[in-house]
């Protein structure tokens, strides 16, 4: 499949307070969490792929191998999840006004795939769709397809107000693919023990 013209931000900024170590750098079969993330944002139609640190920055950033892709820090990371997209977003705007839409996706699901990020991409051309969500334990969330008319409203986000603020203001502009395992994130030792057991 070719790249299209949709971007991809990883938003990899948190510092994990309740898993109690950068949880980007979990381990994954055989792998830490944010270069699986990396690896299959990689693979996919999405293009650029913009990776945003916050917390642990340098400890996470020499972790990562893949040269492939622009690593941001955002300083204000402490602001919660909203001004990570909105130093993803300004980024895109500045330096890739070209694109068309922009998918938003987090490190720590692991259970994500190439198939999950294409699908989004697909879905919004073949249906013109502004806003593909994924649907996942009863809710819609990451990762999720914006169109670029939502760019502003997306860097207008804030505190801890995450993507999912604008999915449920815009639902009649939304359509969702179901990808069930992406109920499955890591906030805590007990997650994580939970994935490694299955």
């Amino acid at each position: 499949m070719n790249k299209s013209n949709v971007g991809i931000i990883i938003l990899a900024a948190g510092a994990s307070t309740r898993m109690g170590s950068p949880k980007q750098l979990l381990y994954y079969q055989g792998e830490n969490l944010v270069n699986r993330t990396i690896k299959n944002v990689i693979a996919s139609v999405c293009n650029p792929v913009i990776l945003v640190l916050g917390a642990n920055a340098e400890n996470i950033r020499n972790h990562i191998h893949e040269t492939a892709i622009k690593i941001l820090e955002n300083p204000d990371w402490q602001l919660g999840m909203s001004s990570s997209i909105k130093y993803g977003i300004t980024e895109i705007t500045e330096n890739y006004p070209d694109l068309e839409a922009v998918v938003i996706t987090v490190c720590d699901q692991p259970f994500l795939t190439v198939e999950i990020i294409n699908n989004l991409v697909t879905s919004y051309h073949s249906t013109n769709k502004p806003i593909i969500a994924c649907k996942y334990a009863d809710t819609l969330g990451v990762p999720v397809l914006f169109n670029k008319n939502y760019f502003l409203k997306l860097a207008n986000l804030t505190q801890d107000m995450g993507a999912r603020k604008i999915i449920k203001t815009y639902t009649e502009d939304v359509l969702s693919i179901p990808f069930p395992l992406g109920a499955i994130d890591i906030d805590t030792p007990q997650d994580y023990q939970q994935l490694q057991e299955k």
